[in-house]
């Protein structure tokens, strides 16, 4: 029996493929700059667009997904830049002194993006992520030992660079290298602690009064 391409125009509108979306009603409107359409059945055949703009390219498109694997989504698709912009306020606390009307412009929160379930995915596949604003603030409020945590890897570095760096873990905290490790403080270095402990290799042979051998053998553990 032959096979027929899933998009073509046999596979979608032939009793072979039952599963193909059928629309009697669509409609379109355009010219040679771009349209809009109400109905669109998508190349695939699965998916059908309750709403569907497009310009010239049709790379540079708006949809409004209905149903099939793509129900009630909206995807904004172009080949050049996508800009967002807001937060103007021209009537935000007009009939306030200007001081005052800075901060209620500086404490509104004038874009927000809020995923009720599942995850929020940022990439760029081809250049750098930036934040910049006058303060970032990371939450991670998950509970539980698999939830409320901050993880960040790095192929190469992790770099600070400020005034002051400081870590408040209010249960432990531990710093791992297999290679070298440096502390420097080029003024006062200052180490406080009610019992400090230092272990080196020569616990591994011979162990110490104190039981060091066995936190030797832990650290050295594939």
């Amino acid at each position: 029996m032959s096979t027929t391409a899933r998009n073509s125009s046999r596979s979608l509108n032939s009793s072979e493929n039952e599963s193909a979306k059928k629309n009697y009603d669509a409609i379109r409107y355009g010219n040679r700059h771009g349209g809009i359409s109400f109905g669109h059945i998508h190349k695939e055949g699965d998916v059908t667009s309750a709403v569907l703009i497009q310009a010239s390219d049709s790379e540079h498109s708006f949809c409004m997904d209905a149903d099939g694997t793509r129900k009630g989504w909206t995807s904004s698709i172009q080949p050049g830049n996508f800009q967002l912009e807001c937060g103007s306020h021209p009537d935000l606390g007009m009939n306030e002194k200007p001081e005052v009307r800075q901060k209620l412009l500086k404490a509104t929160d004038s874009l927000m993006l809020n995923a009720k379930n599942g995850n929020i995915c940022i990439i760029a596949n081809n250049g750098n992520l930036r934040f910049e604003a006058d303060n970032i603030e990371f939450v991670a409020r998950g509970e539980g030992t698999t939830g409320g945590n901050f993880k960040v890897t790095a192929t190469e570095k992790v770099m600070f660079h400020s005034k002051e760096f400081s870590v408040n873990a209010t249960s432990s905290f531990k710093l791992l290298t297999p290679n070298k490790g440096e502390i420097i403080a080029n003024g006062v270095l200052k180490i406080y602690s009610s019992i400090i402990r230092g272990v080196t290799d020569a616990s591994k042979n011979k162990d110490s009064k104190v039981g060091t051998k066995k936190y030797v053998a832990e650290q050295n553990e594939v």
